[in-house]
């Protein structure tokens, strides 16, 4: 009889271990995601800033040359968020919802350089804008329009070009999505 109890004492023990292990491993990733989806959240909106950054580049590239110039942007990865051109504002913008916190004070507009970052809370999540101005710089159009074009996240990148088509008083700038 005691030779039987030995085993079941056993076997018990490894389950509670067992068990125990497994609530930690728990607890560990409880206290671990969120930080770590705040991390990602970060690294998304600064990749976000960076390429702006480019887009900025590209069309004062333009900007500065004669009628006819061309610049382009060859693989253009969006992998969250959505980009507006909007040529009635001369803006540029980029959205970034479901961030699992507010990148920067909510409501308080933040300069890097030529783009404004707004950050937003919502109800269940936050949101960030950033925000390209050409307003007085230049006039902006998407494929010879003054339309909105909006392009949400995609797995493969998109292309865009941007070309000086001159102007009177303020140059045009127009930028065509060319894949």
């Amino acid at each position: 009889m005691k030779r039987n109890t030995k085993k079941g004492q056993i076997w018990i023990e490894t389950v509670l271990y067992t068990l125990i292990g497994l609530a930690l491993i728990g607890l560990v990733l409880a206290i671990a995601t969120p930080k770590i989806n705040k991390a990602k959240d970060r690294i998304v909106v600064e990749q976000t800033i960076e390429s702006l950054g480019v887009w900025d580049e590209k069309i004062n590239d333009v900007l500065d040359k004669s009628p006819g110039n061309m610049r382009v942007i060859s693989a253009f990865a969006m992998k969250r968020g959505e980009l507006y051109i909007s040529p009635g504002e001369d803006k540029i913008f980029f959205v970034l919802d479901d961030l699992s916190e507010p990148y920067s004070e909510p409501g308080i507009v933040i300069e890097y350089g030529e783009i404004d970052l707004v950050s937003e809370q919502g109800a269940g999540s936050s949101s960030v804008r950033l925000t390209l101005d050409y307003t007085n710089v230049t006039n902006l159009t998407y494929s010879g329009t003054e339309e909105l074009a909006k392009f949400t996240a995609a797995s493969t990148p998109y292309s865009f070009s941007f070309e000086n088509r001159g102007g009177v008083n303020i140059t045009n700038v127009d930028i065509q999505q060319t894949n």
